[in-house]
């Protein structure tokens, strides 16, 4: 079928991103199809069960966090389920999620001054009042202990996995090294353990994917830490642009009812990110949107 120009742009814009989330310099690969789970519990009484509770388990609420968070029910044969945006397509809300990346051997390139965090886009958030959800990887915990706490027991924010180490859960994906299975499983237990070490409480069982890359191997691989997988349907382009007008346009052009958008926090990659932000916010509310947490979205 042939695609639109649209779609054509937007499909190399999804790649950008990918790449810039990923910061590998292989060749582009596609991530898998988003789907979707069973339609998503809407409180504590529907939401699917959590495993069996323990210090170790990535799942189980931290001290001071939410009891119950919206989840999907497993996919066929157990596979993690995806979400990518709400079935609800009446409510004008939408959710801005923000990929906190750091791979784990870019400590060296931290040390020298890079800057991977992004403190100003944050303030922008919390003085516009709107509720994000932060895909954080472990390794950026670690790197930024301070901020993560910050960020992470404001209730104007939700801290989801976003792996420990950024590698691949799927090869190839943007020449990301790629973890095996009980590698992957390990990995975004150690995310968790380093959010809960940094003191972040509001944190969620939701997991991103490096480079948003997966496969039924994948979903395999990540069931047993009971989380579900959150992909997107809006790409904001913000990775490693320069233009913040474009990254508004790009969002404000795709952005529907129910709608997950991708951004970054990270200043090195995405340093339009924080000005574009402040073009969308009041555009959105002016159409009549509300910005909510990706939690609030899935249980529509």
């Amino acid at each position: 079928m042939t695609l639109s120009v649209r779609k054509v742009a937007a499909v190399a814009a999804l790649g950008a991103a990918l790449v810039g989330c990923g910061g590998g310099s292989g060749a582009p690969q596609g991530g898998g199809q988003a789907r979707m789970g069973t339609p998503a519990a809407s409180g504590p009484a529907a939401a699917s069960p959590p495993g069996p509770a323990s210090p170790s388990s990535p799942a189980s609420p931290l001290p001071g966090a939410p009891n119950r968070v919206p989840t999907l029910a497993p996919g066929p044969n157990g596979l993690t389920p995806v979400f990518e945006r709400t079935r609800q397509r009446a409510d004008k809300t939408v959710a801005l999620t923000f990929d906190a990346d750091m791979t784990s051997d870019q400590g060296p390139r931290a040390a020298s001054g890079e800057h991977f965090d992004n403190p100003e886009l944050i303030s922008t958030l919390r003085r516009l009042q709107v509720p994000s959800t932060v895909f954080m990887t472990g390794r950026w915990a670690e790197e930024y202990p301070d901020q993560a706490k910050s960020i992470g027991t404001d209730p104007n924010f939700e801290i989801a996995n976003h792996s420990y180490s950024h590698h691949a859960f799927k090869s190839p994906c943007y020449g990301l090294p790629a973890l095996d299975a009980d590698a992957a499983r390990a990995d975004v237990e150690q995310a968790f353990a380093a959010f809960r070490k940094a003191g972040a409480v509001n944190t969620v069982p939701y997991f991103r994917f490096p480079g948003g890359c997966y496969d039924d191997g994948a979903l395999r691989a990540l069931a047993p830490a009971k989380v579900t997988a959150v992909q997107w349907d809006v790409v904001s382009g913000d990775a490693f642009a320069k233009d913040p007008d474009a990254v508004a346009q790009d969002v404000l052009a795709g952005v529907k009812p129910g709608s997950v958008v991708v951004m970054h926090c990270t200043r090195s990659a995405a340093p339009v990110t924080e000005e574009a932000i402040r073009q969308i916010v009041p555009e959105l509310r002016k159409r009549g949107y509300r910005f909510v947490k990706v939690s609030e979205l899935m249980g529509k």
